[in-house]
């Protein structure tokens, strides 16, 4: 299996795992340009993609969405509300409709090699989720774009050989920072996004000896810095009662403008 991060950051979105025989995009949220030299750097093109799953419909998660799925025909997975709210922002019907499949939440389906399944999340869009991959007997995830997490997500998200996890924001930065006073606290709410120490938190629930690596994702461009958010997340680990020490991992930054490392395993 292969996991890279093409981009993530709170401009754009795309995330690509991979087979031999199955190449899949978690969102499509930047253009496609750019998702296109991505896949170009992976040694593959937009027609061999098997699907794209989407988390939920803000434009920085489909903003490539309609000319890939166009050019390439590529088939769209999502909920029911998030493909109901792709639809409402294609009214000229740009993607055919006969690529959209709708999925369920904590349904496993099958898209080739990977048995998927859609983790419920809690954010202000349609009807969003993550998600969680398995092929050749290890396990991806990727899981953004969440103002709180839950012991439900913990229980399905345990044995992970990677993940993504947003790390959205400092809390004193966007506190103090220039957003106006409603967007702060949309950020903040159950609906916003999660912080670098409640992502920390979380990650520290998600550690063991399967894991392989964690990227942080989804960073604010305003309200965060690379190095603020891995030395939150780092001590949130360090500070548990966990028997895991950040040290025992390897954890980074997903970068908003470049692909991550490609990690094989």
């Amino acid at each position: 299996m292969r996991f890279r991060s093409i981009a993530s950051g709170s401009s754009g979105n795309c995330i690509f795992t991979g087979t031999k025989r199955t190449q899949i995009l978690i969102d499509a949220g930047i253009s496609c340009k750019r998702i296109e030299a991505g896949l170009n750097a992976l040694g593959l093109k937009g027609t061999e993609l098997s699907a794209i799953l989407v988390t939920h419909e803000h434009s920085d998660h489909i903003q490539g969405l309609k000319i890939l799925s166009k050019h390439c025909q590529v088939p769209v997975y999502g909920t029911a509300g998030t493909i109901d709210a792709i639809r409402a922002s294609d009214p000229e019907g740009v993607i055919d409709p006969s690529l959209f499949h709708i999925i369920r939440k904590n349904a496993d389906f099958q898209i080739g090699d990977y048995l998927v399944r859609a983790v419920p999340t809690s954010h202000d869009a349609a009807d969003p989720c993550g998600y969680r991959l398995e092929a050749e007997g290890k396990s991806v995830a990727v899981l953004t774009d969440l103002g709180t997490w839950t012991e439900e997500q913990v229980q399905a998200l345990q044995g992970l050989a990677g993940i993504l996890l947003e790390s959205n924001h400092d809390i004193r930065m966007l506190e103090t920072g220039r957003y106006p006073y409603v967007l702060k606290r949309r950020i903040l709410s159950d609906f916003g996004h999660l912080s670098n120490e409640m992502s920390g938190k979380l990650l520290d629930r998600l550690l063991g000896p399967k894991l392989q690596f964690a990227l942080l994702g989804h960073l604010s461009e305003e309200n965060n810095y690379p190095e603020i958010a891995l030395m939150s997340v780092r001590n949130e680990i360090n500070l548990s009662d966990s028997q895991w020490k950040a040290a025992d991992f390897r954890i980074e930054v997903a970068s908003r403008y470049e692909s991550s490392e490609l990690f094989e395993f």
